[in-house]
């Protein structure tokens, strides 16, 4: 008897209509404050990517530009194979509604060698999981109740928040699909997105606000995210300047045992 398919793979899930031209389709279950959740759109586009037979290697980088909202319904995902060689292939994709550009990608993929690999940087130290309140979802938005969340350093408990003082931008927290699921890159590339705007740590306040650009780097090959399965993340989030409408954002994913699977960062926009 086969499994019923998780959600994820249902809102990324593409039909091939040609070659490089695939469609999709929002889902109700990764809606966000306008449009979808951005994390599930970067994950369709780079789904676009991993399922072209012209592919040779894993995906190392991917940055996603959200060019305008995204409709519910429909949408085309057109994927081009800009150049590829022995080690590297480079792809540029564009996701359309009724032919006007929602969103573009760039993923670049890279055929990983066992040479020499070095770890200098050190995962944060974080009590069990197990341990840890899951975050209320009353009130959040619907894709929130595809993840678990469990905050080590930063939570939402009082959000939104009147007090006029500016808190750390920082938030450490345990992060996984919902109900679980093993991870790979699709699902890795929406988790990616799965951290707050950093504005509603640093101020508490509700007003307009969007990421503009995202950008991760995959540090796992597919085999590595097998052995990892299911297993909950540690992710790392953060921001160093909010000036004029627009903020950086960094974030780093761990597993438990402080093996960096992914980081990357963002450039978000807010409104007064």
């Amino acid at each position: 008897m086969q499994s019923e398919a998780h959600t994820l793979d249902e809102a990324t899930g593409l039909v091939e209509l040609g070659e490089g031209w695939y469609a999709g389709a929002t889902h109700p279950a990764y809606a966000n404050m306008a449009g979808p959740f951005g994390g599930v759109t970067a994950a369709a586009l780079l789904n676009a990517v991993l399922i072209d037979p012209r592919r040779s290697a894993d995906p190392i980088a991917l940055t996603v530009n959200f060019c305008g909202a995204i409709a519910e319904g429909e949408f085309e995902i057109e994927t081009k194979l800009q150049r590829g060689g022995k080690t590297t292939q480079h792809w540029s994709t564009e996701l359309k509604q009724k032919g006007v550009v929602c969103a573009t990608a760039s993923a670049v993929c890279g055929a990983r060698k066992p040479v020499w690999s070095h770890y200098p940087v050190k995962g944060p130290t974080a009590p069990p999981r197990e341990g840890l309140a899951e975050m209320s979802k009353n009130g959040r938005p619907e894709w929130t109740r595809r993840y678990s969340f469990r905050f080590v350093e930063g939570g939402l408990d009082n959000y939104p928040r009147d007090d006029g003082l500016i808190h750390s931008a920082r938030t450490l927290a345990y992060i996984q699909d919902a109900p679980e699921r093993p991870l790979d890159f699709v699902s890795l590339a929406a988790l990616a997105d799965a951290f707050f705007v950093r504005i509603i740590h640093a101020r508490g306040t509700f007003q307009p606000m969007a990421t503009v650009s995202l950008t991760t780097y995959f540090h796992a090959d597919a085999d590595e995210l097998v052995a990892i399965g299911a297993t909950p993340l540690l992710g790392e989030a953060d921001a160093a300047i909010f000036h004029n409408g627009f903020a950086d954002q960094t974030s780093a994913l761990w597993t438990p045992d402080g093996r960096l699977v992914a980081n990357g960062v963002q450039i978000t926009w807010y409104k007064e």
